[in-house]
């Protein structure tokens, strides 16, 4: 487990970090930082790895802050069966935040894939998606059409 930590109270909430586009505390340092290449200043760090969490199944990142710092927890691997409730919901949001930033949305056999569930135990993924909804992480994207798929609540 990794835990860098940056110092400072964050610019943007710990759930909107991937969504949302970057800001700088120093626009003028990182501008320098952009020029001299030491730095993208596009923000898509944290896409990345959430991404790269989705692509080899982990655990999702953890990003929080405490007092004036910032702290992302990165996990190793563990199995669906390993992870805890928080960490399946918090795969869920992030799940449901890329499938939305890409033009689609979540859906429980995209879940499933996520987790690594098999498609015979559909069924904790719909648990998962279940939990996520009552904590109000994500939210059905139609209405209307409930089988259309889920997205995150801010969309």
């Amino acid at each position: 487990m990794t835990r860098p930590s940056n110092p400072g109270a964050t610019l943007v909430l710990p759930d909107r970090m991937i969504d949302l586009p970057p800001r700088s505390r120093n626009e003028a340092l990182a501008s320098l930082m952009r020029r001299m290449r030491m730095c993208e200043e596009q923000g898509s760090g944290l896409d990345k790895v959430v991404q790269a969490c989705e692509v080899f199944q982990l655990p999702a990142p953890l990003f929080r802050t405490e007092g004036d710092a910032t702290q992302a927890v990165l996990y190793g691997p563990r199995s669906f069966a390993e992870m805890t409730q928080d960490e399946r919901m918090r795969a869920c949001y992030f799940h449901a935040v890329l499938k939305f930033l890409s033009g689609d949305k979540m859906k429980n056999a995209s879940l499933c894939s996520r987790l690594g569930i098999a498609t015979k135990n559909a069924a904790q993924a719909t648990a998962v998606i279940n939990r996520a909804l009552d904590a109000g992480l994500i939210r059905v994207a139609d209405p209307d059409h409930p089988r259309a798929g889920y997205v995150p609540h801010w969309a």
